[in-house]
């Protein structure tokens, strides 16, 4: 889908990026992280030709972006960054419908379009269609750029470390709309963020950035397990790796047969819940084993208390 050849970026006299190759592959949701001016989102930008690339080759559906349009890359591609950006003296409806009106689709369409991307990431449309800005909450005001980036229909969307803002629990949730749009879509995407969780939780593959380099890419499971080296190791976070690798396994592969056999009136976790979610279950009722099952369904088997510490020890 994209792929940069040798690309290399200057920002008065320094190198941004360093004779970059990658391919991002179609439908995958790519996660550039690295410190403070390691070429992230200099990368992003040099995508949609927000930056031109100074040297090497960059493609797009394996046309060199150079032979085209900015404006018509540009249309091809959704874009949706920390500060949102939407017009303030603009409707939800006008600010989302504003690539679609550039594009001259018919008004019927537009509406059309509006009301469903507005449903998808869970805003009434109804109730939010002709509200302005100032009357939105911060996780709504993004919801609500998602949806721009998102009205046209993209082959890809870029995001720029798009929930940098927000508190907590509503970047979680945004966070979980994302991949759910994700599964939905198959689109590609690539997201630069410079949380290690979040980039842990959303990617299907990550890059880490150093220097302008690529310091190591990979699944999350993959730089959890067999950091390139230790400079990626510390920068993932050593302390927290067995946490982190409990987020990225589920119960369904560690399940023990059998109903438990202590406390058997606790609701049993479901199959697909992360390792991660099973510990803190356990701690917050005191136990040290748990049912595993389906929703709504039979009881598949149990998990003990010391499957989980393995799980998340074994690799140190």
């Amino acid at each position: 889908m994209i792929e940069f050849q040798q690309v290399s970026k200057h920002h008065h006299g320094q190198v941004a990026v360093d004779r970059l190759s990658l391919h991002i592959r179609a439908g995958e949701l790519l996660v550039l992280i690295g410190p403070s001016g390691s070429g992230k989102s200099t990368t992003l930008k040099m995508i949609n030709r927000l930056v031109e690339h100074d040297s090497g080759k960059i493609l797009f559906a394996g046309e060199p972006i150079r032979r085209l349009r900015p404006e018509d890359l540009r249309r091809r591609m959704g874009y949706a960054i920390q500060s949102i950006g939407l017009f303030p003296h603009w409707t939800v409806e006008r600010n989302i419908a504003c690539v679609p009106r550039l594009l001259a689709w018919p008004a019927a369409r537009i509406r059309d379009r509006v009301d469903e991307l507005l449903t998808l990431l869970q805003l009434e449309p109804a109730e939010y269609r002709d509200r302005y800005p100032h009357e939105l909450s911060g996780g709504q005001q993004q919801r609500v750029g998602v949806a721009r980036a998102l009205a046209a229909d993209p082959e890809v969307l870029l995001m720029d470390e798009p929930f940098g803002a927000l508190d907590p629990v509503t970047r979680l949730a945004l966070q979980d709309e994302l991949l759910r749009i994700h599964r939905m879509s198959g689109k590609t995407i690539v997201l630069v963020t410079h949380d290690i969780d979040e980039a842990m939780r959303l990617a299907s593959r990550l890059v880490l950035l150093d220097g302008g380099r690529i310091a190591q890419a990979g699944t999350p499971l993959e730089l959890l397990t067999r950091p390139a080296s230790e400079r990626v190791r510390n920068f993932i976070g050593r302390s927290d790796l067995g946490l982190r690798l409990l987020e990225r396994q589920t119960l369904a592969d560690h399940v023990r047969p059998g109903a438990p056999a202590g406390d058997r009136t606790l609701e049993a976790l479901p199959a697909d819940c992360t390792l991660r979610e099973a510990l803190s279950t356990m701690v917050l009722h005191g136990v040290d084993e748990m049912a595993v099952g389906e929703a709504a369904g039979p009881v598949r088997g149990h998990i003990r208390l010391t499957d989980l510490v393995r799980a998340g020890a074994w690799l140190k």
